[in-house]
């Protein structure tokens, strides 16, 4: 999953209030323009994070998800270090290239579980321990690193014969961006190891667990999600559509935060008004004869825009688990983004949303927020992850979670 910074925003007209008709003897309101949407359920969670210039939203999300377990728990508010988990994502990520002769993924980008894998192998830190910003930037900024890793990534493999000094010189680089491994490090006055770091929160990783809904594959049983981020090969269990969303209904109302793996490159994605609809019908369905009269003169992307001008909500699509698999098929559905799913919401003509924490900082969307609409999940998903607790007891029967 990649930060899509470049997503173009739809056009939208979102007033920020009501405009109010008076006559001498009536009052009316007039019908609120653009999306409304209103919070149904939103749990608690911890302060929008912002990626910046890094492909990293997979270790943002995954952070988020571990934050938010730790406050469903009781426990205080603990802000973890996103860097520690990139840092040895690309070491392993390096590793993998090489033995695999330059012909996988070597990026920035990672998988949904990512942040478990390390977690359970390397340990965590707080932020305060391991901020990854050893480069003279105040914010991320991973466009040298990824090409610096790429490049010398190509340079071992592309060798007859690798050197024995190739490991040192990956970590080498990686503390220069990054910033060197802390062996100990104190927080709240105690001193840690990451290891005994990441034991004392109480989490257990083996807990959360990756699910997918897709037909090239049998239901119940697992998979690796065939998308090149997913470079650990990481499995999946596969369930039908249907389960998918009541795996994650069910996980929202009983308090549990859901990691989101998404294609964020949609027409009906609205990078800055923070809305994501699939229309059941596109705006060419009735546009006026003068709009008409001004098509032969528009460009390609004019067009586009015309089609998608999403101005207040409507009918949205009825996905079906063959639309979901042909648009995966047709590489229409791609691995775009991860997010975390943090509440549901309605809009002013009751459609259905989930409410989603995103890692772009506040000036986007909501304050950081946005809405994803029921059949936007169901069409665009590529998989989540989730506590297995959060899972009834028959569906995990169905898929074999103990």
């Amino acid at each position: 999953m990649k930060n899509f910074a470049w997503v173009l925003a739809l056009s939208l007209s979102l007033p920020i209030f009501s405009a109010t008709a008076q006559t001498a003897d009536t009052t009316s309101v007039a019908e609120p323009e653009g999306y409304q949407f209103t919070d149904t359920k939103f749990l608690p969670t911890t302060p929008i994070k912002n990626q910046a210039q890094s492909g990293t939203c997979w270790s943002f999300a995954g952070i988020a998800l571990l934050e938010n377990e730790l406050l469903r728990m009781g426990k205080p508010e603990c802000d973890l270090s996103e860097m520690w988990i990139v840092r040895h994502c690309y070491l392993d990520k390096v590793e993998r290239f090489v033995r695999y002769h330059a012909t996988c993924e070597l990026a920035g980008g990672g998988g949904v579980v990512d942040v478990p894998y390390v977690a359970s192998n390397y340990g965590l830190v707080p932020e305060e321990a391991y901020k990854g910003l050893n480069y003279g930037y105040d914010k991320h900024n991973h466009n040298e690193l990824d090409r610096v890793m790429r490049t010398f990534g190509e340079a071992v493999a592309g060798g007859k014969k690798p050197t024995t000094a190739w490991r040192n010189a990956a970590a080498g680089i990686i503390d220069a961006y990054l910033g060197e491994v802390p062996e100990t490090f104190t927080y709240e006055g105690k001193e840690y190891t990451p290891e005994s770091f990441a034991a004392s929160l109480g989490l257990n990783m083996d807990d959360y667990v990756c699910i997918s809904s897709f037909t090239h594959h049998p239901f119940y049983t697992q998979f690796a999600v065939e998308v090149p981020d997913n470079w650990l090969h990481g499995m999946s269990y596969n369930v039908p559509l249907d389960e998918l969303q009541q795996i994650v209904d069910e996980a929202i109302d009983g308090g549990y935060s859901v990691l989101w793996a998404a294609d964020v490159s949609e027409k009906g994605f609205n990078r800055k008004k923070g809305f994501m609809v699939c229309p059941a019908e596109k705006k060419s369905d009735d546009m006026s004869e003068g709009e008409w009269l001004n098509w032969s003169k528009m460009t390609d992307k004019e067009r586009e825009a015309a089609l998608y001008k999403l101005e207040k909500p409507g009918k949205e699509l009825d996905v079906t688990q063959e639309m979901r698999q042909e648009g995966y098929d047709n590489f229409e559905t791609t691995d775009d983004h991860g997010m975390l799913l943090v509440g549901k919401a309605v809009d002013q003509i009751g459609n259905e949303y989930y409410k989603v924490k995103n890692s772009w900082s506040t000036a986007n969307g909501y304050e950081g927020y946005y809405y994803a609409s029921v059949p936007y999940f169901r069409y665009k998903t590529i998989c989540v992850v989730v506590n297995k607790n959060a899972i009834s007891k028959d569906l995990r029967k169905k898929m074999g979670i103990k």
